[in-house]
């Protein structure tokens, strides 16, 4: 097991420097060996070793992502080619992927390498962008750029038209992206244990108006009708097409595309169930703060308190 190499996958923003100390410390204790995108290799300690963004995950034995659920999406996307278990350490404000929180990061350690753990297979979507591929694990999503009209584009399910949308944006989901965009545009939660795409239009203005549940052995194809608006294409929140105005995007499900790590996977339903309920609940944070216990208030409190200088 000396061999075994972690890669780590970074927020892009944030300081991400005290939970790369935490695997660093456990790594030249353990033997283990990181590694990190050539990119982002001023952000780490010089003991880990920057490769190309492309061979990160192949290098890998199991990929550690530092950040939120964006953080994640991206470790999942860049090892859809040679999946490799993907492990959270939650660093975002939400989070309905990642498990860890860093205090407990170096026993998660202990625990991967001693392979004990469970693994949550996630689909993705795989997708041509007018002739680019991508692959998205929460969503695609075809937006209008404000004040500039409205999506409009023809639906074919398996080469068969069904109609037509004209709405403010497309979302097109799997199980694990229908807690997102999907779901703030008033489309269903799937569980992840199913298998199926989810197509929801934000604020329709005619056509088909309510979400549609699609089997994952379908395929979609989305063309966009002249006179839409420039419209932007989203891939999993990131822009990769910014004012499109022709063209066609074909979607098919693809099964066991990444592996998330479980550590407590009953643990995490109540807490990803807690977090359900938290959004329909019209409250700012501060608001809910109040609503706690004392004890766990004051704990709460103590965590967010900045580090003595």
């Amino acid at each position: 097991m000396a061999g075994y190499v972690f890669g780590l996958v970074l927020h892009p923003t944030r300081d991400v420097s005290e939970v790369v100390e935490i695997v660093e410390r456990w790594a030249t204790r353990h033997g283990k060996s990181l590694a990190v995108r050539a990119e982002d290799r001023h952000r780490v300690p010089p003991s880990v070793e920057p490769v190309p963004e492309a061979e990160l995950a192949h290098r890998s034995d199991a990929l550690i992502s530092i950040g939120g659920d964006g953080t994640m999406l991206g470790a999942l996307r860049s090892a859809v080619r040679d999946p490799k278990p993907v492990l959270g350490v939650h660093l975002g404000k939400l989070g309905f992927l990642v498990e860890v929180e860093p205090p407990d990061l170096p026993r998660a350690l202990d625990r991967l390498v001693a392979h004990d753990f469970t693994v949550e297979s996630r689909a993705c979507l795989a997708c041509d962008v007018c002739g680019d591929d991508v692959v998205a694990f929460n969503d695609i999503a075809l937006v209008r750029h404000p004040g500039s009209g409205f999506v409009t584009a023809t639906l074919a399910v398996d080469g068969q038209r069904y109609g037509y949308y004209r709405c403010d944006a497309l979302v097109i989901s799997t199980p694990t992206g229908s807690t997102a965009y999907s779901y703030a545009a008033g489309g269903p939660l799937i569980s992840p244990a199913t298998q199926a795409l989810v197509l929801t239009p934000s604020a329709p203005m005619s056509g088909i108006s309510r979400s549609i549940v699609l089997s994952p052995d379908e395929t979609i194809r989305l063309e966009l009708l002249p006179g839409s608006a420039p419209v932007a294409v989203e891939m999993d929140g990131v822009i990769i097409r910014e004012a499109s105005t022709e063209g066609a995007v074909h979607v098919r499900y693809q099964q066991d595309a990444g592996l998330v790590v479980r550590l407590d996977p009953r643990r995490f339903q109540e807490r990803k169930q807690l977090k359900l309920s938290l959004l329909d609940l019209p409250l700012l944070p501060e608001q809910l703060r109040e609503l706690l216990p004392d004890g766990m208030r004051e704990h709460l409190n103590r965590r967010e308190l900045p580090p003595p200088r």
